[in-house]
């Protein structure tokens, strides 16, 4: 078993999520974003997703299971990709961007799994392949879905890996699962806009 290494500290969430809504908001207001000191642990190379909310609602979602670059790139790149290039929504526009809220997650390395009675639904994110698709759910929306343990992957394999809904029993697909550090601007304390 491998260790999970979070980041706990709250000027550094602060610091990442200043840089995701900076990234923004350089793009649509073409003011350039205030960099932060090279703090070492923005050279960090982490796999992450940026999500974004518009009144609570899901509004873009892009990330990376890759940790291969560090934190202060992948952290602006995620959170543009996630506002323009969501193929479930159209580009988000100037208006909303005051109306959107930044989420990120922290992800550990993928841990290959045997059976699914291995997953903790909440606290695991599952990642499933198959001949070259693949589908990624964070551990977050099993919270927001309520869906139990079958109905979660089913989603997973139809709706993000264009495979049948019981793929998954398939000894052929491969599942692995992950945990994720979330943070967000609606947490009071982290930031004020």
């Amino acid at each position: 078993m491998w260790e999970i290494v979070f980041m706990r500290d709250t000027f550094q969430k602060h610091t990442l999520l200043s840089i995701a809504r900076g990234a923004l908001e350089e793009y649509f207001y073409g003011t350039p974003s205030l960099l932060p000191e090279e703090y070492p642990f923005l050279k960090e190379k982490r796999a992450l997703f940026i999500t974004l909310r518009r009144k609570r609602k899901l509004r873009g979602c892009i990330g990376t299971i890759m940790a291969d670059k560090p934190l202060m790139e992948s952290v602006p790149t995620m959170a543009l990709h996630a506002a323009l290039e969501d193929s479930r929504f159209s580009p988000l526009t100037c208006e909303e961007l005051q109306e959107v809220t930044i989420e990120i997650s922290l992800l550990t390395a993928p841990k290959k799994i045997s059976s699914i009675d291995e997953i903790v639904l909440g606290v695991d994110g599952v990642i499933v392949k198959y001949k070259g698709c693949q589908g990624l759910f964070l551990p977050q929306v099993a919270k927001e879905t309520g869906w139990s343990k079958e109905e979660f992957l089913a989603q997973l394999c139809r709706g993000k890996a264009g495979l049948s809904p019981n793929a998954w029993q398939d000894p052929d697909v491969d599942l692995y699962t992950f945990q994720a550090e979330v943070f967000s601007e609606e947490d009071s304390n982290l930031l004020n806009r």
